[in-house]
């Protein structure tokens, strides 16, 4: 938006009124700057009055989000963080008012310039941990202080899902630039499962002492919106046993810190995979307590989302647009192949490429893996690296694992969900 220039007139000295401005469609964050000629600055403008002039802000429906006086010559808003002392709102599209503050006009007028910009709802890339325990169930931290330490780790989304335990969901707190995933652990002898998205994912009680049990408890949580995990399936103390795995909508292959129990995860849904069944991959810390092996934040999902809504990210970690990387600050991928991405299905085009994009190398190796091959594309690199590979054509999927190190020594950092391609040997011929 270009800059605005308003005058403040000497007679409205003393007065609080508002200048509009128009919000178009689809902008998740507003910013507003201004700035006024000041014959003195700081504490020698109580001894010498100059221009003094205050802004807050309303909306397009007349509420009143925040005022900060003269304290700030730049603020924003938005859903998910504001200026402390504004409202964390979504922004409704139409004539905003910023609230003018006429405190002293030195002169007879003085020209105030307001600068706004809009920030455009786009394709984001946010950093999540989706398996934390917090004090009510048998972490060591509450809620609101794994969120302000996830925040420090630069995660974008949360998901604090304790054990049975569901009370925290209703009283999630509020952090700028943090959203909370509803979630909880289904924790059984047999297995362990998280639910995400539903407040209360099961009605009365957690028991169940049949798979017949499990699969009505998941299938009734589903129907109050739920998406539904199986954690850590290979784990060596807790495993997933049931043999059953149709009623999940995603599996967590990695859980905590790379081992070889996650290491035999990626096989099994590997395996799920060449068998036709399509499970998007998520990955979670686990994260307890301090001084244990298991770190806040690694590893993380990370999701291509349109927005840094709850609902939105559950959105696209159901459709696969999602992979596992060690950290925020890990390996970064991405996959496309025509207008398909990670998640997606789409059929073979014989001059298509699958495209490649990975940040973030430090020497680190990228491999191809399908249901007929794995290939290595590149030595250990660094930094970004971009790569068109040709396909097979008679693949069903085709997903990429970042690893360090060679041979046994070599240590998965980041992995993909796959793109799958359509069964499409009549088109081919």
């Amino acid at each position: 938006m270009p800059e605005l220039i308003h005058k403040v007139l000497k007679e409205k000295e003393g007065s609080y009124y508002t200048v509009g401005f128009t919000v178009p469609e689809n902008v998740v964050k507003i910013t507003v700057s201004y700035d006024y000629h000041r014959e003195t600055k700081g504490f020698m403008s109580d001894l010498h009055p100059t221009n003094t002039i205050d802004i807050g802000l309303e909306d397009a429906e007349g509420r009143f989000l925040g005022w900060s006086g003269s304290a700030h010559k730049s603020i924003y808003v938005g859903e998910f963080g504001s200026t402390r002392g504004y409202l964390s709102e979504p922004i409704m599209p139409g004539e905003w008012k910023i609230i003018v503050g006429a405190y002293h006009v030195a002169g007879d007028s003085v020209d105030v310039k307001y600068n706004i910009e809009f920030e455009y709802k786009k394709e984001l890339l946010v950093f999540g941990d989706l398996h934390v325990h917090s004090d009510a169930s048998d972490g060591q931290f509450d809620i609101y202080t794994l969120g302000k330490m996830a925040r420090e780790q630069n995660l974008d989304f949360l998901a604090v899902a304790n054990h049975n335990n569901f009370a925290e969901n209703f009283n999630l707190p509020k952090i700028d630039g943090l959203t909370f995933i509803k979630a909880v652990e289904w924790t059984h002898y047999k297995g362990h499962i998280n639910f995400f998205g539903a407040a209360a994912p099961f009605g009365n009680s957690f028991i169940s002492n049949s798979f017949e049990e499990t699969e009505k408890l998941i299938d009734d949580a589903k129907r109050l919106g739920a998406l539904i995990s199986v954690n850590h399936p290979k784990c060596r103390f807790c495993p997933y046993t049931w043999d059953n795995y149709d009623c999940f909508d995603m599996m967590e292959i990695w859980n905590g810190p790379m081992r070889p129990s996650n290491i035999d995860a990626i096989k099994l849904w590997t395996d799920f995979l060449k068998q036709g069944k399509r499970l998007p991959i998520v990955g979670g810390s686990d994260y307890h307590r301090p001084h244990s092996p298991a770190k806040l934040g690694n590893p993380v999902t990370a999701v291509y989302t349109q927005s840094r809504k709850d609902e939105d990210i559950l959105t696209a970690l159901r459709n696969g647009h999602s992979f596992v990387t060690s950290s925020a600050d890990g390996v970064r991928l991405k996959l496309k192949y025509g207008e398909a991405v990670m998640g997606d299905e789409t059929a073979f085009k014989p001059c298509e490429k699958l495209g490649i994009t990975a940040e973030n190398l430090k020497m680190t190796s990228l491999i191809l893996v399908t249901d007929k091959y794995e290939k290595k594309l590149c030595r250990p690199s660094n930094g970004k690296i971009e790569i068109a590979e040709p396909l097979c054509s008679d693949i069903e999927f085709a997903y990429i694992k970042a690893v360090k190190g060679i041979g046994k020594a070599s240590v998965i950092c980041a992995i993909t969900n796959p793109i799958y391609f359509k069964n499409n040997k009549e088109e081919l011929n």
